[in-house]
């Protein structure tokens, strides 16, 4: 469609309604033929089409007034110190089908058909649509913003200029690469904490400037932020490809919300969730750290490598985000500290597919369902790793935004299809059935201990377990089907350090045939626990019971 004229100009405007427009106007004749004003959705048709190359602009002013609290919907965007805006807020081009009725029961309500919560991966405009934003495949994004003076006012892209003016302070942001039309501006009566990075880029060395804007008062987690920020680049630098940036800003907004975003270079981080967040020795995971990784992983799972908007979308995003920020605490913390989250994230998932409303999907045909694409992905990404093995897995990575990160060379986005088809390339004929059962199908574990006893046989210990293990397969309703296993799974034993901490002494696959076994380790430290998928990588329905203390047998 880049040869034809553009004939009309359809416009949706923020849905706040706080949010006031003064006007919204096109930079050529043009006369409004429709409008649904409840929605804030117009159609302009220009008086002279514009024809390709040709430009135009769209002008718009609006404010935003609150007065006093409402009993809902408080707009929390600007406030005295810490505003946080995004794209969204502003006017978009294009329709969108965010506002229409989404439920089953509302449209069957209203007399129209149920609506598909994604388009599928064969369908066109899917595929030419950005998960990101629809507006464009990529901008040249330059902005100004004005403050009040003793605040800081950021937006992606690099500083130009500052400046003074009308007691107000001006900053000049321009991005020096195309980007999608995704931004956001922030701005607040900031500290900051400055450091920097090396990656290698083409063999050369290349510097990053590393900064984190916070409120004055919370800089409990400000150096695990760093940390997080210089070892995620430096793997998925080498792991991925280059990053693309020569600077990452954290910024610090308050916990209306407690979510972290990750636009071009900057990366907004609730104070809920990183900045005011106690971490102990005690804990098994630092969220900060986690978090920091994981959003600056989009910097190439979605501004890199950006999905099609169509099933499995979210994959290529959130779940390979997931996978990388697990992967930068794997070289961090001891896998037994790693089964603290991959188990929050397996309940994430068993609760949301408990809560469905319409249909289950594998997780290659995920439709935006959150528990699927976090928490799920999540553990099938970890388990994948251990299967394959972790080079294996992000070789299969690399090829996939070194081919597929340049939307005008393939004329459109990645799906699932591409991201399942190179982590085959990289799977041995012995394990291909680990890429099916993860992402093709919906297949869970029901895995648990019978029996645990250990008997001591001078210098070593006999652990001897009774295990049953139990492979479904369930359809995307949740009608579930007991199929053959023939599986190999991972069997622990624990035992207790000096800190009361549990330490696994044993790990190793074992194949497993039917329902139950009967498996006996020797190991030489005094067992305390054993079981079956004792990290929780596989999808089991009941992972509370796939441990279980041991207990001494007497001796014949």
């Amino acid at each position: 469609f880049e040869s034809e004229p553009i004939t009309e100009i359809q416009i949706q405007l923020g849905q706040d309604r706080d949010m006031h427009h003064e006007y919204v106007t096109v930079g050529r004749k043009s006369t409004i033929t429709e409008n649904w004003d409840d929605y804030r959705f117009y159609i302009h048709e220009l008086e002279s089409p514009l024809q390709p190359g040709d430009t135009t602009t769209l002008r718009f002013k609006f404010d935003y007034i609150t007065s006093g609290f409402k009993e809902t919907e408080n707009n929390t965007s600007i406030v005295g110190n810490g505003t946080f805006l995004n794209n969204s807020n502003f006017p978009s081009l294009g329709y969108s089908d965010g506002l229409e009725l989404s439920t089953d029961d509302d449209r069957r309500d209203n007399d129209l058909e149920p609506k598909e919560r994604q388009l599928p991966r064969s369908d066109e405009r899917g595929l030419r649509t950005g998960f990101i934003t629809d507006d464009s495949h990529g901008v040249d994004f330059e902005i100004v913003i004005g403050t009040v003076k003793d605040q800081i006012a950021i937006a992606p892209g690099y500083l130009q200029k500052e400046w003074e003016e009308n007691d107000r302070k001006y900053y000049h942001y321009k991005m020096d690469q195309p980007m999608m039309p995704f931004f956001n501006i922030v701005s607040a009566r900031y500290e900051v904490v400055r450091d920097k990075t090396t990656i290698i880029d083409d063999s050369v060395e290349k510097e990053i400037n590393l900064e984190i804007y916070y409120h004055k008062g919370h800089e409990y987690n400000l150096e695990s932020m760093m940390k997080g920020m210089k070892k995620s680049f430096a793997y998925f630098s080498e792991n991925f490809s280059p990053y693309q940036y020569r600077q990452m800003r954290i910024l610090e907004f308050p916990r209306y919300s407690n979510f972290a975003q990750s636009f071009a270079n900057t990366v907004p981080f609730s104070e809920g969730i990183g900045f005011m967040v106690e971490v102990t020795e005690e804990d098994d995971v630092d969220v900060p750290y986690f978090v920091t990784a994981h959003e600056l992983a989009h910097q190439w799972w979605g501004h890199q490598l950006t999905p099609a908007e169509v099933q499995g979308g979210a994959v290529l995003s959130e779940t390979l985000a997931q996978y990388s920020a697990l992967m930068v605490m794997k070289q961090e913390y001891p896998q037994e500290h790693i089964k603290e989250f991959l188990r929050e994230e397996l309940d994430r998932y068993l609760r949301g597919r408990a809560r469905e409303q319409k249909k289950e999907m594998p997780l290659e045909l995920a439709e935006n369902q959150s528990y699927i694409h976090y928490g799920k992905g999540a553990n099938i990404m970890y388990a994948l790793q251990d299967y394959i093995g972790e080079d294996s897995v992000n070789v299969a990575l690399q090829r996939l935004v070194r081919d597929w990160g340049d939307f005008e060379k393939n004329g459109r986005y990645a799906t699932t299809i591409e991201l399942v088809d190179y982590l085959r390339e990289v799977t041995p004929d012995s394990l291909q059935n680990v890429i099916t059962d993860f992402f093709e199908k919906i297949v869970t574990y029901e895995n648990k201990v019978d029996e645990s006893t250990f008997t001591s046989t001078g210098d070593d210990y006999l652990v001897t377990l009774k295990l049953n293990t139990k492979k479904m397969e369930s359809d995307s309703l949740g009608n579930s089907t007991t199929v053959a296993i023939n599986d190999w799974i991972d069997v622990g034993v624990y035992t207790t350090d000096e800190s009361g901490d549990d330490k696994l002494i044993y790990l190793k696959k074992h194949l497993f045939t039917g329902e139950e076994s009967e498996i006996k380790i020797k190991v030489n430290e005094k067992p305390t626990s054993a079981g079956v998928d004792p990290l929780n990588k596989l999808i089991d329905r009941n992972p509370e019971d796939n441990t279980k203390s041991l207990s001494e047998a007497e001796s014949a």
